[in-house]
């Protein structure tokens, strides 16, 4: 469906950052649409996404609309120090639009404020991603001037941008429950095929060698500890004829 106003871009974005429930998920290009809708919906230069994990980033990604993720990966990677996504994960609250120039005379974020100068970057403002008190990254944009202070002075643009990465923390955490939920699934099968097999296996060496079947599961099991193999393995060359004859 296509969207022409503003309202309707900004809403089929959130129903896209809480779209995560699929098995092919990938975090880098599910970052880089959060960034582009950034761009796109804020009118911004460029913007950038980190994940933190343990004080480490482990996910990052730019904006690929207007040509710039490289520059908004750059610029992610000046903050590994300090800088508005640093600050704004931290404090778990919106960094505020401020310019680049005022910032860099300040000292403010001395490594980041340089390399942005560098790339022509005029404002910036962060906003946190996070579930409810658990911080996950942030939501960097760059903006080519600093908001009108005669308006709102940017505060609807920074509502818009934690719209977003509210919407992206919902997204991301649901994936993970839905990642963990899958893998439990898959160890519930396997373990409950392993022990199909095993029955399985019982069974055949009973029948075969005419006795009970704890018997034949002790020498199967005995076999595995002697050949330091795991009892499912045995149990599959059992059912595949391997063994039959061999414990």
């Amino acid at each position: 469906m296509h969207h022409t106003t503003r309202e309707g871009r900004l809403a089929a974005a959130l129903v896209e950052a809480a779209d995560t429930l699929t098995e092919d998920f990938d975090t880098e290009e599910y970052l880089r649409r959060l960034a582009d809708h950034c761009v796109e919906l804020l009118s911004a230069w460029a913007a950038g996404i980190v994940l933190i994990d343990g004080g480490e980033a482990v996910a990052l990604a730019g904006s690929r609309r207007g040509g710039r993720e490289e520059v908004a990966l750059d610029l992610l990677a000046a903050q590994h120090n300090s800088g508005p996504c640093l600050e704004s994960y931290g404090s778990g609250r919106p960094v505020p639009p401020v310019s680049i120039n005022a910032a860099h005379t300040a000292a403010r974020w001395p490594e980041f404020t340089e390399r942005a100068l560098r790339h022509g970057v005029v404002a910036t403002f962060a906003v946190p991603v996070r579930r409810h008190e658990t911080p996950l990254g942030a939501l960097n944009v760059f903006v080519p001037a600093l908001p009108d202070r005669a308006s709102d002075g940017g505060g609807s643009e920074v509502s818009v941008a934690q719209g977003l990465a509210d919407a992206a923390a919902l997204g991301l955490e649901n994936q993970r429950a839905y990642a963990q939920s899958r893998s439990l699934a898959g160890q519930l099968q396997e373990a409950l095929s392993s022990r199909v097999r095993i029955e399985q296996a019982k069974g055949m060496l009973a029948e075969r060698w005419h006795i009970g079947t704890d018997e034949a599961f002790i020498a199967l099991r005995g076999h595995a500890r002697r050949r330091r193999l795991p009892l499912d393995r045995v149990a599959r060359a059992v059912i595949e004829g391997g063994l039959v004859d061999r414990l």
